[in-house]
Order: structure tokens, then C-alpha cells, then sequence
């Protein structure tokens, strides 16, 4: 399907191709650099003497990537002219990361850490949108370049879905505050040097506003970086983060005080239907591997492709695939039409239903591809376990479904 497609994007598409297969793929044969993508991949990875944690080698892979994608013009085109992009709209970005994500598994698009060619900077967004001049001052490039980068401190020990609810708060002492609380799954903590810090400052448990987003220096006195959890797929960024009456200053507010939840509510929704892209694309990459698979495996005297119990359940996951880029795409235009409120619940069919299907349809090229299929060496289970953790972050499906619910029925109700 080419709707959204101009000849532009097109163009693009292709250049993004030569590019990779010109900078990146070399890059990925050169040395050993190939085992950070066959059936070793988290081993070579993951420092398990280290709590999980990336290779320092792995991490440097990554930086080169990135490094060759600015000065070729890819990495940054999703962002402002004012930080060297193009402003990139929401379907264009729908388009190439369901494109990328298409091409399967390798350096041009990891999924470990979505490092890409065409980089996605929630961080640098929220900034531009609720940071003031001196935060923007500080961080907008800094977060490009990777001499800073911002953890993501919501999610708490008892609180998930509903972060109304959280106990993190934050007490006003002159002209600071004071931070107290416990944060799980704190994403990116690993390279943060800064953590972005949702915490109650006024109102009462439940209440959507009275919650605070501060960026909070990873070294300032009180924070403590403790366990980092080990992920169903591996290496782990996320960490336990307790805050013992942190001190900061009144410009560590990012946004208006009070209405820190409209600042996290930003990070998820263009990154939903984003991910929500990317999710369509590998499992896009799963159906066209198994139907070409099925098509030359032959079995007791004909191909696998020959049978109705193959052919069906792969035709109708490639048909779930078709109607859903038609949703992500005119989901994605509308984001960039109009108000964002008024499009949300259809962000949330796209994020769930994506997500689910590219489990679907990674599980069945397991099963098209037999016990090759189990084995890391396909990329199905790599596939399967990255992004079945996107049923539950950034909004559980259930929180997906219940707002759409809440749209359906003309309901009112919290998630976050």
C-alpha cells in the first residue's frame, strides 16, 4: 500500500537503502562486529559480571552508527531545523520505521536500545516543547551528541499504569525542592546523566494534576542507582532508583509545575504511534520470511506453501498487516493535522494492536521455520522477545484498550 507515500518520501526511503547498504552494513561485517547479531547476541552484548548491563565494545558499535547516520543527514531528521532536522512529520516517521524495521534485524535499526539511522528523541522534544531557555540551552544539542542523556523515572515499585497514584513526592524548601521516593524500571539509567523525575507536588493520590517533572542530576546527593532488572530480553537499561531527599532547584521543573503528567503523556504518544510502526514492520519482516521460507521447504514430496494449515494462518496475519499500516499512517497524518487529544484512542488501536501482531505473526515464523525457527539462529525469537515487552510498557494494552473503550462508550477514566 503507497497511501502517504509521495515521491519525496519515496526518494528518501531509497537514499536511507544505499546508505545502509554503503556505511552500515560494511560497518556491522567489519571486524567481529557480526556477533553482536547471531545466535551469541546477548553474550556478546551484555556484561552479565556487570549487573546486565551493555558492553562498553557494544556501545561503541552503536555510536559509530549513529555518527556516520548525522553526517550523512539521516539521524536527524525527526527534529527541528534549529537542531539540524528536518522536522520530519509523524507519518513520515510512521513510514520509515515501519521501512526500517522491515529490513529485518541488524545495526541500521537495533532494537535493543531503538538506536537507528533515523534517530527518535522523545528527550530532545519534550525540551523544545516544555523546557525553558536555559534548558533548552543545556540539553537540546547535548542530547543529540550523547554528552548528555535523560532517564525516564515514572513507573514506581507499586505504580504502573496509573501514575496518579504515585508515592515520589517532592516538598517545597525556599527556593527548592526536596525529592523523596522509589522509581522502577527507570529507563536508561545506565548512560543517564540526568533522570527525569515525576513526583507529587500538591493535590492528593488520584489526582491527574499536582504532579511535578524535574531533571534531576544523576550524581546530585540522595540518588541512588541500585538494581538493574534482567529483561526478557537482554542487556537491561532499567534500574531501581531511590531518592533520599534529593534537593534541587526550582528550575529543575520541566513544564508547569503541576502538570507533569502532560510532559510523560507527551513522551508516550508520538512514541506509540512510532512504535507502533516499527512493531508493523518486523512483523511484516516475520510473514515475508515465512512465505518465502514455506514456498521452497518441501516436505514429504511437495513445499510447505502447498498447505492450507501453512497458507492460512500467515495469510491472515498478512491481512491483520495490510489494514493496520492503513490505520498507522492515517493515524499518523491526523497527529500532524490536528489536536492530538482528539486522536488518541486511535494511537491506542495502532500501539496494541501492532504490538500484539507482531508477536503473532514472530511466534508463526517460529513455527513455518520449525525447530531453525526456535533456534537463535533466526531472527524470530530475538524479534519475539523485544517486542513483547511492548504490550506492557508505555501503557499496557489494557490501558490501550480501556481508552479506546473510554472513546467507544463515552467513558471518563485515568491510565496513563
Amino acid at each position: 500500500m503507497d497511501f502517504g507515500i509521495t515521491q519525496d518520501l519515496r526518494t528518501l526511503l531509497t537514499e536511507l537503502d544505499r546508505f545502509i547498504e554503503s556505511e552500515i552494513v560494511p560497518l556491522q561485517a567489519e571486524d567481529d562486529n557480526q556477533r553482536f547479531f547471531d545466535h551469541r547476541r546477548e553474550w556478546a552484548r551484555t556484561d552479565f559480571e556487570a549487573g546486565g548491563l551493555p558492553r562498553p565494545e557494544w556501545r561503541v558499535l552503536l555510536r559509530e552508527m549513529r555518527r556516520r547516520a548525522d553526517k550523512a543527514g539521516f539521524l536527524r531528521r525527526d527534529l527541528p531545523a534549529t537542531l539540524g532536522g528536518a522536522q520530519a512529520s509523524n507519518l513520515e516517521m510512521a513510514v520509515v520505521r515501519e521501512h526500517l524495521a522491515h529490513r529485518g534485524l541488524g545495526l541500521h535499526n537495533d532494537l535493543q536500545d531503538e538506536s537507528s539511522v533515523v534517530g527518535n528523541f522523545p528527550f530532545a522534544h519534550l525540551i523544545l516543547r516544555f523546557g525553558s531557555d536555559e534548558q533548552r540551552e543545556s540539553f537540546g544539542e547535548s542530547l543529540i551528541t550523547g554528552e548528555r542523556a535523560l532517564g525516564f523515572a515514572l513507573t514506581e515499585p507499586d505504580h504502573g499504569s496509573d501514575a496518579t497514584w504515585m508515592e515520589t513526592t517532592a516538598q517545597k524548601s525556599g527556593g527548592d525542592w526536596i525529592i523523596s521516593g522509589e522509581k522502577r524500571w527507570n529507563t536508561g539509567v545506565d548512560t543517564a546523566t540526568h533522570d527525569l523525575v515525576f513526583a507529587r507536588t500538591s493535590g492528593k493520590p488520584g489526582d491527574a494534576l499536582g504532579i511535578s517533572a524535574f531533571i534531576v542530576p544523576i550524581d546530585a546527593p540522595g540518588v541512588e542507582v541500585g538494581l538493574f532488572r534482567w529483561t526478557f530480553n537482554m542487556p537491561t537499561d532499567h534500574a531501581d532508583v531511590t531518592l533520599r531527599d534529593v534537593r534541587v532547584p526550582d528550575a529543575a521543573i520541566l513544564g508547569e509545575e503541576g502538570r507533569g503528567l502532560e510532559v510523560a503523556q507527551a513522551f508516550v504518544h508520538e512514541n506509540r504511534i512510532r512504535q507502533a510502526a516499527s512493531s508493523l514492520g518486523a512483523a511484516q519482516y516475520c510473514i515475508d520470511r515465512s512465505v518465502a521460507h514455506a514456498r521452497e521447504r518441501v516436505t514429504f514430496g511437495e513445499p510447505l506453501a502447498m498447505r492450507q494449515a501453512v497458507q492460512w494462518p500467515l495469510t491472515e496475519l498478512h491481512t491483520d498487516a495490510t489494514a493496520l499500516r492503513l490505520l498507522v499512517r492515517t493515524t499518523a497524518q491526523d497527529l500532524d493535522q490536528g489536536a492530538h487529544a482528539e486522536v488518541s484512542h486511535l494511537v491506542s488501536m495502532c500501539n496494541y494492536r501492532a504490538n500484539r501482531l507482531v508477536c503473532e505473526a514472530a511466534d508463526r515464523a517460529m513455527q513455518v521455520h520449525g525447530g531453525m525457527g526456535y533456534s537463535r539462529h533466526l531472527p524470530f525469537e530475538h524479534i519475539y522477545r523485544h517486542h513483547r515487552r511492548y504490550r506492557i510498557t508505555e501503557g499496557a494494552e489494557e490501558i490501550q484498550i480501556r481508552k479506546v473503550a473510554g472513546h467507544l462508550f463515552g467513558l471518563t477514566g485515568g491510565g496513563k
